[in-house]
């Protein structure tokens, strides 16, 4: 059988300074002089312009673009995000200032269900208005992947519009989306408190029915006590896992019911927010390859006391993505760049962990590292060219976007 012949190279960004993020190299994979060859939609090569093989026979076609000593990093990727919903909670913010306690606001309308009564009423076209509106805050930063989760329906038709509006928004944009499937993330007020009931239904008929459809490429859960047991959780993780979907928990946020470890049982691609997680939880997400997704802005906006335990996801070597969890009730951030900071100043990340936790770990947290989150022959060429004297200053600076150009897929 003939293989099919390599793709022509069509542009090469040379004179640049590279953070490859390859695992072949070591700290973020730093090239001084260095070349990023396109052939199509993936890369051909990267890394030192003296080494690139020889352009034979590319002629005239090869669009080449002078860096000028910029450096190009993989493009972001945002691996956490509740960007699909309809309203905002100002209000509710604005009470809290007050000094409103939550079931104070609960009683006002507040709440989660809030924005599960707005996204109820929106139709899709304003959904996906206001929607394109957050994605193009983060398209500006240099992101070219993103999650977007359900779970402001709670019930089958508004969380089959919520998944529907964000694989269209992959087409109004050039970006990568992944859809996370969170039905399990509170209760709906018709439910009447019967928690079980609820999981039955998400399981029974609106998991399969989603899945079935195409419109979900991972499975999320909420597992604290104002949300959903242990128990609950597995039930949803088992189905899931019965139609061949992966699963990653918003785990050990506010308690520690032993969500990482809960996670790392179902082989879980990540486990996210991790305030309350124990080693015994680390060390189960080290064997099970899960990935920590730290979430900054949530901490921040809660006022939160409880680190993440940075140490022990060292220690026992889980990789550390970050995302922005951009939601209207907890972290209403739109820059993963500010994200960067938050990381760095509230969970004393270096420099190299925050970069690599919103390239590299980012996409082995979705599932998708073998296509993106480094610059490495092979991969889809996501690029983001930045005006920076050094990759730190993208951790460092505070309300500057030094972005100079977004490639996405070579283009």
């Amino acid at each position: 059988m003939t293989q099919p012949d390599p793709p022509r190279p069509t542009r090469l960004w040379r004179n640049a300074r590279l953070a490859t993020l390859a695992t072949t190299r070591t700290g973020l994979g730093l090239v001084g002089q260095g070349a990023v060859l396109v052939g199509g939609e993936h890369i051909l090569y990267a890394g030192p312009e003296s080494e690139m093989p020889a352009l034979r026979d590319a002629g005239s076609n090869i669009e080449v673009i002078d860096c000028e000593g910029r450096w190009i990093t993989p493009g972001l990727i945002d691996c956490h995000t509740h960007l699909v919903h309809a309203g905002n909670r100002a209000k509710e913010f604005e009470m809290r200032l007050r000094g409103a306690t939550y079931e104070e606001i609960a009683r006002a309308g507040g709440g989660i269900l809030s924005t599960v009564r707005d996204t109820r009423a929106a139709q899709p076209e304003e959904l996906q208005r206001q929607s394109l509106r957050r994605l193009d805050a983060l398209i500006a930063e240099g992101v070219t992947t993103l999650e977007i989760k359900s779970g402001y329906g709670l019930d089958f038709d508004t969380e089959r519009k919520m998944l529907r509006v964000a694989r269209e928004l992959a087409g109004r944009r050039p970006i990568t989306i992944r859809t996370t499937f969170l039905g399990a993330h509170a209760l709906p007020p018709e439910a009447s408190g019967d928690k079980d009931a609820y999981i039955d239904q998400v399981t029974r008929t609106m998991l399969p029915a989603l899945a079935h459809e195409g419109l979900i490429d991972a499975v999320d859960a909420f597992c604290e006590d104002i949300a959903f047991s242990p128990e609950q959780v597995s039930r949803v993780f088992s189905a899931a896992t019965a139609l061949g979907l992966p699963v990653k928990l918003h785990a050990d946020q506010l308690s520690n019911l032993n969500g990482a470890a809960l996670a790392a049982r179902y082989n879980a691609l990540s486990a996210d927010h991790l305030e309350h997680a124990d080693e015994a939880g680390v060390r189960a997400m080290a064997a099970a390859g899960t990935v920590a997704v730290l979430l900054p802005g949530a901490f921040y906006f809660l006022r939160e006391k409880n680190l993440p335990p940075i140490d022990l996801l060292r220690r026992h070597a889980v990789p550390i993505a970050l995302a922005t969890d951009c939601n209207p009730g907890t972290s209403p951030l739109t820059s993963l760049l500010l994200a960067l900071n938050m990381a760095a100043t509230e969970f004393r990340l270096t420099v190299d962990e925050c970069i690599a936790g919103v390239t590299r770990e980012a996409a082995r947290a979705l599932g998708i590292a073998d296509r993106t989150g480094t610059l490495e022959a092979g991969k889809q060429a996501d690029l983001a060219i930045w005006d920076i004297d050094d990759p730190a200053e993208l951790v460092y600076r505070i309300g500057f976007n030094p972005l100079f150009a977004r490639i996405w897929r070579g283009r």
